[in-house]
């Protein structure tokens, strides 16, 4: 026996269904609209920057800032407002946008470098990693410092004595003799103290069960030196490898380095500068002042050892997709290779991605395959004036990358 399935039906629309149909059709075109207008504001809004440098004798900057033919700002400024003042952005002369702060800057000149330098630096109290079990002399395992200190904290002091390195704190516990201990811990910029039981593991040996640093060194690329010989490098500051926290320095020395190798960057696979950093005083480039989110800053003391140019600041509403070049040193001289400009972020709120690069030439993707670890700080140059620094590369694509802004480092 066949079955017959009759898929044609028809419906019967009566004048208030058809009413309710019409209702329902025209408010999802009213909260549609209304979505398009609040996304078409937002984004009009975060085109414009929050705040800009611009030099004084260039009238024509910021008329090419505010090109868009639906934002309006105020063409007068207080006789009186000096070198800073705010102009009041608008969307066709009627919504508020923003208020945008202006700076007027003299030109401003630095000597870009584009060379590798190795770092070391030595942190501000003792950098507790983790905290981990341990075994005891009677065989039980116990973990003392669970619960009380966290990975990130600073030890600065025990029992009530200062402390800065890894040495000095197990010489401590070593002489305790198996009494309470009191630490002096900084955590999130408050001082806290807690009184942990030490273990013993042996005959005369005492363990705190936590993991601790107290220097870090690496490799990367110095950016520039200023005339009065203060030093911007990296574009991004230096981390703790496993807590991923901005290291607190006390002091920090740069010093000459020597590319040894490369490994090439690839698909999900970050490349990065090999190099050899010889501790020795004659190698000394410099010391490190601070360790930034933007960047480490000192100052040099031997800038004849290094490759210095000349160069005028540009700021970042000079800054245009399209073609530049980065300097850097990834085979042991510094050279100018050519990238473009993807994309721009006025506002920045991710100070060391503020704009996007791609490596285009083929000599540097062929040593290194594009960005590599230990570039972060390499010089970005556009129109013949330094705009800004390489900071991260793309893990999914190593010929492409962040920056961070020239003026941003420069105001650190």
């Amino acid at each position: 026996m066949g079955f017959r399935y009759d898929f044609h039906t028809s419906v019967q629309w009566n004048p208030e269904m058809k009413k309710r149909c019409r209702r329902w059709l025209l408010s999802l075109a009213v909260v549609c609209f209304g979505m398009m207008m609040i996304l078409g504001y937002r984004a009009l809004k975060d085109s414009i920057p929050d705040e800009i440098r611009i030099t004084e004798d260039n009238d024509e900057e910021l008329p090419a800032i505010f090109s868009n033919p639906l934002i309006t700002w105020e063409d007068s400024i207080p006789a009186s407002g000096g070198r800073k003042y705010t102009i009041s952005c608008r969307l066709l002369n009627t919504v508020f946008l923003k208020n945008v702060h202006v700076e007027v800057m003299g030109h401003r000149w630095v000597r870009v470098s584009g060379s590798a330098v190795g770092i070391y630096m030595e942190t501000e109290g003792i950098l507790i990693v983790d905290t981990e079990e341990i075994k005891g002399e009677d065989g039980i395992y116990y973990e003392p410092a669970e619960n009380l200190v966290q990975p990130g904290d600073y030890i600065t002091a025990f029992n009530q004595k200062k402390i800065a390195t890894k040495r000095e704190l197990i010489e401590a516990i070593q002489n305790c003799d198996g009494n309470q201990v009191q630490l002096s811990l900084v955590r999130d910029g408050k001082e806290l103290q807690f009184s942990v039981n030490p273990v013993k593991c042996g005959a005369g040996d005492y363990k705190l069960g936590i993991w601790v640093r107290d220097d870090t060194q690496g490799i990367g690329t110095l950016t520039y030196v200023e005339p009065d010989g203060s030093f911007g490098a990296l574009g991004h500051g230096i981390s703790d490898v496993d807590t991923g926290n901005l290291l607190r320095i006390k002091e920090g020395t740069l010093y000459e380095t020597e590319i040894l190798g490369i490994n090439k960057g690839s698909k999900g696979t970050p490349g990065e500068l090999s190099g050899l950093i010889r501790y020795d005083d004659s190698r000394i480039l410099g010391s490190i002042q601070s360790n930034t989110e933007n960047g480490i800053f000192g100052n040099i003391a031997y800038a004849q050892k290094l490759a210095l140019r000349n160069m005028e600041v540009g700021y970042k509403q000079e800054i245009k997709t399209g073609p530049a070049s980065v300097l850097c040193a990834v085979d042991g001289q510094v050279e100018e290779y050519h990238i473009e400009i993807t994309d721009i972020d006025m506002n920045h709120k991710d100070s060391n991605k503020s704009f996007t690069v791609k490596v285009t030439d083929e000599r540097l993707l062929k040593k290194t395959g594009g960005i590599v670890q230990g570039m972060s700080g390499s010089p970005v140059i556009q129109n013949g004036k330094f705009v800004g620094a390489i900071t991260h590369v793309f893990v999914q694509d190593s010929a492409g990358g962040y920056g961070i802004f020239a003026e941003t480092m420069l105001t650190h």
